[in-house]
């Protein structure tokens, strides 16, 4: 039965990707046998035919949605079964559906369910009255009803009997798979979804100001917009409903969903006797039992889909900022902005080991003796980089820090603001507790702001995904699903690096391929007890860390200076021989062929095939022997921010701006220019070209020159424009609503004073 199961999964799998059946097929069975998506992808391209992650990402949630549907299809079978009402034909409907809202309209006459005022009207005879009138409309209803009264059954009068056979009929109809699909179809077709202002919380609720009177086609509400309203109506601002006659003309009391009944049922009005009874059914089965169940579920549905959406673009932003270039192995300093609490400063070294810290006050009481402080520790630590988090007063920080570095002269490190989003999260975790016991909760910070300058993936790993804070409604969706699927993508992004063994933290190492927590902190204790690892055969020494984990982790595993070469590269160690005939056919040594990209060019890679190592296989392992050990983050970039430009007061339309995307959503990206507000490109201003979908465009960590088309200061909302053509609007009123909201004349001078006092005593201290 698993066998025959795999088959069929494969087939639709595969006609999903454009891709031939046995692949997947052969995925599903490493799958199954405890392979992880990273070592598939990578190191076992000839029994999938070279599927990348994303697809093997796909098919992974496709196979657990697909195993999903079979255990509740054969639940289902049995069920009906049992009821002994399981008929060839409806086996076969219920075996081929792929859907499971489908495999549910289809069980849901059979479905057990609490007493209804159909089946109490059964119990009391009426369904023959029931069927009687739906199938001979010449009758007279309320004389055939007489026949049928009986008030020890609860049918003391007419009205009571032609009320039981309505319901009779119209539990029946409800339960009709084939007209719930037509009414379905109907409904996401032309549909349109109503928000309207719940009495009295207008304001209360102003920030959904935009969909107190809204209404727009179902079938194309965007995700950010049904999330922002089911939001709305979550906190009691909004009520949403769908709106099944959007055309029809106001005051209206019928619903065409009523005509499509009347059309699957066959029912057309020819002025005989029953016909007012039977339209009355038709009206009841849609106002009564349809019309609220599908609004219901259509709803459910478009929040599904919603959810889905903010998942992948969550998704997506994560894994661009997880692979956004590091700066690299440098001394680096780690500043934490404040203005009364101070600024805090870690000193990393070239690992990420904490060197110094100190907390200074370069913005209240004594600007000249944090400059002092900040020259002295990045002179005696050799500093190269200072990490600036952007929070508040990110911009004075940087302003004070690169005046320390003018008037120094004998120390130019470069100043780079980075994101601080979730080092509050790092800072009061176990794992920074652990890591630093007594270190001060907001020097942790300052420490993490330092490390993840100079490797972004290595450091964000320590923090939960979703307080990263490049979402779109992560609150708000299923975080079952997202936790699955920002895992997976920090599992692809670690295994496509690789990691350092000895110096990769135990949240780093828990995310390579085959290994976990308990696995990552037992690397830590053996290299903490017998030093560094100078193999990767070493690994097999680690407590619990059996052959299959070895398999799977051994080539995303990095040992740089190690007893053999290969060892630094993502080059297997079960491929170590398909190496060992290379070097024999090319009589070089291993250390004079890695990086010899012109003699490698000269071999023939299927010359070395062979019934273990395909085409694939060896292929990756000439590109590795010509770059070895490369990283695939491309070139480390940062944004310059413009001076004097600090507080969105600052902004005029018309500036042409340096950024950096913090976030990209489906309707735009935001771009850090500086100013503590991120600015917003809306989509349709990304490029001169039509853009369906931003990620086309831009992706988050990328450095882009924006103009600014327009600010609402007290909003706090930043018009931007890729299309440095683009004119602005409305600069007047700009320029008014800066003046009258944040003066210049108000904060500069001040700062001047202090900066002017500052390099003056810097300049007598250096002499």
């Amino acid at each position: 039965m698993t066998e025959i199961l795999n088959q069929q999964i494969s087939q639709l799998i595969a006609a999903e990707l454009s891709v031939n059946p046995s692949q997947i097929l052969a995925a599903i069975g490493l799958l199954d046998e405890g392979n992880t998506i990273p070592f598939i992808a990578r190191y076992r391209k000839e029994a999938t035919g070279g599927l990348d992650d994303t697809q093997l990402r796909h098919f992974e949630t496709r196979l657990i949605y697909l195993r999903e549907l079979n255990d509740r299809r054969q639940t289902i079978l049995h069920s009906i079964e049992e009821q002994g009402k399981l008929t060839d034909e409806l086996k076969a409907k219920i075996e081929q559906t792929q859907s499971k809202t489908e495999l549910e309209d289809l069980y849901l006459p059979y479905k057990p369910k609490r007493r209804t005022r159909g089946q109490i009207a059964i119990e009391a005879g009426l369904e023959p009255l029931a069927d009687s009138l739906w199938n001979d409309p010449n009758q007279v209803p309320e004389t055939v009803a007489e026949g049928y009264l009986n008030a020890e059954n609860g049918v003391a009068d007419v009205k009571a009997a032609l009320d039981g056979a309505r319901y009779i009929l119209m539990e029946r109809f409800a339960e009709d798979a084939a007209l719930i699909a037509k009414l379905r179809q109907y409904l996401t077709a032309y549909a349109t979804l109503e928000s309207r202002l719940i009495e009295g919380k207008a304001e209360e609720g102003e920030k959904f100001r935009d969909y107190f009177a809204h209404s727009e086609p179902f079938k194309s509400v965007p995700s950010h917009r049904a999330l922002a309203m089911f939001r709305g109506r979550n906190e009691g601002i909004l009520s949403l409903s769908l709106n099944a006659d959007p055309e029809a003309e106001e005051g209206s009391r019928t619903s065409y969903c009523e005509e499509i009944i009347r059309q699957h049922l066959g029912v057309q009005p020819a002025q005989q006797p029953a016909d007012h009874w039977r339209s009355q059914v038709v009206s009841w089965t849609w106002k009564i039992k349809l019309s609220l169940h599908l609004e219901t579920e259509l709803m459910a549905t478009l929040r599904e889909k919603a959810e889905q959406e903010a998942i992948d673009v969550f998704a997506r932003n994560l894994s661009a900022l997880l692979m956004v270039a590091p700066a690299g192995a440098r001394n680096t300093m780690g500043l934490d902005p404040g203005l009364r609490t101070g600024v805090k400063v870690a000193v990393v070294d070239d690992t990420g080991k904490l060197l110094d810290t100190a907390t200074i006050y370069p913005h209240t009481t004594d600007p000249v003796r944090a400059g002092q402080i900040l020259y002295a520790l990045g002179k005696k630590h050799q500093v190269d980089l200072i990490a600036i988090g952007n929070g508040t007063a990110s911009r004075e920080t940087e302003r004070f820090a690169k005046e320390v570095i003018k008037q120094a002269r004998d120390w130019q490190p470069q100043t780079v603001v980075v994101s601080e989003a979730g080092a509050s999260v790092y800072s009061a975790s176990e794992l920074a507790a652990n890591e630093f016991p007594d270190l001060d909760v907001s020097l942790r910070g300052a420490v993490s702001i330092a490390r993840r300058l100079q490797d972004p993936l290595a450091e964000l790993v320590k923090i939960e995904p979703k307080a990263i804070g490049v979402g779109q409604y992560q609150h708000d969706v299923n975080q079952t699903q997202l936790a699955r699927k920002l895992d997976a993508v920090v599992e692809d992004c670690v295994n496509a690096v690789g990691v350092d063994l000895n110096t990769a933290s135990a949240p780093l190492l828990a995310q390579v391929a085959g290994m976990n927590k308990t696995l990552a902190q037992n690397i830590i204790a053996y290299r903490d007890e017998h030093g560094r690892f100078n193999s990767r055969s070493e690994l097999k020494k680690v407590p619990r860390l059996g052959p299959k984990a070895f398999e799977q982790c051994a080539g995303f595993m990095r040992i740089l200076g190690g007893k053999n070469p290969l060892d630094a590269s993502s080059v297997h160690p079960e491929a170590y021989p398909v190496v060992e005939r290379i070097l024999n056919a090319t009589q070089f040594s291993l250390a004079d062929l890695m990086g010899n990209a012109t003699q490698i060019q000269l071999l023939n890679a299927k010359d070395f095939v062979d019934d273990t190592f395909g085409l694939p296989t060896v292929n990756d392992i000439f590109k590795e022997l010509e770059k070895p050990g490369r990283d695939p983050r491309g070139e480390f970039k940062t944004a310059t921010f413009m001076d004097g430009v600090e507080e969105i007061s600052d902004l005029k339309a018309g500036m042409i701006l340096e950024g950096t995307i913090t976030n990209v959503t489906n309707f735009g990206a935001f771009v850090d220019i500086g100013v503590h507000q991120d600015g917003l490109v809306h989509i349709s201003m990304l490029s001169n070209r039509f853009v369906d979908d931003p990620h086309q465009v831009v992706k988050t960590g990328d450095v882009v020159k924006v103009k600014v088309l327009e600010v609402d200061v007290v909003r706090k909302r930043i018009a931007l424009t890729m299309r440095l053509d683009d004119q602005p609007t409305d600069k007047n009123a700009n320029s008014d609503r800066i003046r009258k909201h944040s003066p210049k004349s108000d904060r500069l001078p001040r700062q001047t004073v202090a900066n002017n006092a500052f390099a003056d005593a810097l300049k007598g201290w250096k002499k």
